[in-house]
């Protein structure tokens, strides 16, 4: 569908243009029904999630057209240029750690850059990136479709677009589950400045603790304090001594990176996230097999195309601190505390700190005139922690929260978690909401395969 550049001055600049997709009611007896769902990030795409989704709750799929889409910036709509392949390989080089003049010199400039270069490649398109311009988008793809109202699912990022929809658009909302929740009454500063407790708490007190249960599979220490020395001194190692498969090198950032993509899920990505560590320890015999997984894993964080979709966003949608000295001060801080996310903590916040000002409106969420909204959240999610889940719900008046205890995956819904799912499913379904929040047990850690 084409959409103005600026929604609030529609006709001037250039349109944009958004990818839209729909899988249809199995059931269209059942009258017609709208579930749109949007993707996380921001900066991942959305467009082939709807036939996932109804496979996964096929009830869910049999009541609701299920809608999605690229928002604007991402995949196949108009979007940003900000980086080449070598210079976004460029922005994760080195040691994120390294605290010297002349790292951290580095850090900034290749941050500076990357604004730079959004704004001389992207043109004026950047400043119209952001989550009030998209949800704008949102409103029109309802219209299109001939509905009334709509109900939504969303999770990450997406919670912050649901909630952002559902204060300008209150009208045009029946249902909405907001799962893994961003502080979204607060800023992306704020949002983000939460995340290297987060991922350090799910990283020592949870998949530590986890590898060092099986040692006799992994060897990585029988402890989760021996595991922790294993992973430091691997870190270490790649500082000095980065490994190189083809064109992809890994060192240390690279280390972390992986780490905490392996994070999100305990069912899906511990147990490769385990092997991959076990081979760096053993590198020099590792088997085709496993050299193969490495490559994979760490061939597959992020993109220029992500980047370049989540910078704009978080950047111009909340203001931030523009001292550099107060990142450096605070970053320094983060990376001695928190190191697996804090250490990179300076190259994000320069980023937005040497972005051009925006003047994206200010976005209050309160929850009047909304239906009640299901939120879903973790108590350990190292993305979208706790602490900004329980701030979020109580901005959002009316809203339910269900708690996931002992856990923290990222994404509660469609996640194997019978509990979960027949909340959600009789939410959607039914309109049956609980009476006041709730708990779920989180599902069993994996274990090993073989």
């Amino acid at each position: 569908m084409t959409v103005p550049r600026d929604w609030h001055h529609p006709g001037v600049g250039a349109d944009l243009t958004i990818e839209v997709s729909r899988h249809r009611a199995a059931d269209p007896a059942k009258g017609r029904r709208v579930l749109m769902m949007a993707a996380g990030g921001p900066g991942a795409s959305g467009l082939n999630r709807p036939a996932g989704f109804v496979k996964a709750s096929p009830a869910v799929g049999a009541a609701y057209d299920v809608v999605s889409f690229d928002q604007r910036g991402v995949g196949s709509s108009s979007h940003a240029t900000c980086q080449t392949d070598a210079e976004y390989q460029d922005f994760y080089a080195g040691d994120f750690r390294d605290r010297s003049p002349a790292a951290l010199q580095g850090v900034v400039n290749r941050s500076r850059q990357f604004a730079k270069n959004c704004q001389q490649r992207s043109g004026d398109l950047v400043k119209y990136l952001n989550t009030d311009q998209a949800v704008h988008d949102m409103d029109l793809f309802r219209a299109l479709l001939g509905v009334q109202k709509i109900s939504y699912y969303g999770p990450s990022y997406a919670t912050w677009l649901g909630a952002y929809y559902a204060t300008e658009f209150p009208q045009h909302v029946e249902r909405a589950v907001l799962d893994s929740n961003e502080p979204f009454d607060a800023t992306w500063q704020q949002a983000e400045l939460g995340q290297p407790m987060s991922f350090q708490r799910r990283f020592e007190q949870d998949f530590l603790r986890w590898i060092a249960k099986y040692d006799s599979v992994y060897h990585y220490g029988s402890t989760a304090a021996e595991a922790k020395a294993t992973w430091e001194a691997r870190r270490t190692s790649l500082h000095d001594h980065p490994i190189t498969i083809g064109s992809l090198t890994i060192g240390p950032n690279q280390l972390d990176n992986a780490t905490l993509q392996g994070m999100y899920n305990a069912d899906l990505r511990w147990r490769p996230l385990a092997s991959v560590l076990a081979a760096l320890e053993h590198w020099d015999t590792a088997t085709p097999a496993e050299r193969q997984l490495v490559e994979k894993t760490f061939a597959n964080y992020l993109s220029p195309g992500f980047a370049a979709a989540f910078f704009p966003v978080t950047c111009n949608d909340t203001p931030w601190n523009r001292d550099l000295a107060y990142w450096l001060r605070q970053s320094a801080t983060d990376t001695k505390k928190y190191p697996l996310v804090g250490a990179r903590e300076l190259a994000y916040a320069a980023t937005c700190a040497s972005w051009p000002k925006s003047d994206a409106p200010h976005v209050k969420v309160t929850g009047k005139g909304l239906p009640p909204i299901l939120m879903l959240n973790s108590v350990h999610d190292p993305a979208t922690y706790y602490e900004g889940a329980l701030r979020a719900h109580k901005a959002l008046n009316g809203s339910r929260l269900l708690t996931v205890t002992g856990g923290g995956d990222h994404g509660q819904y469609q996640n194997s978690n019978a509990c979960v799912d027949s909340v959600v499913d009789a939410y959607l379904l039914k309109g049956r909401i609980p009476a006041h929040d709730m708990t779920c047990p989180s599902k069993p850690l994996p274990t090993p395969a073989g």
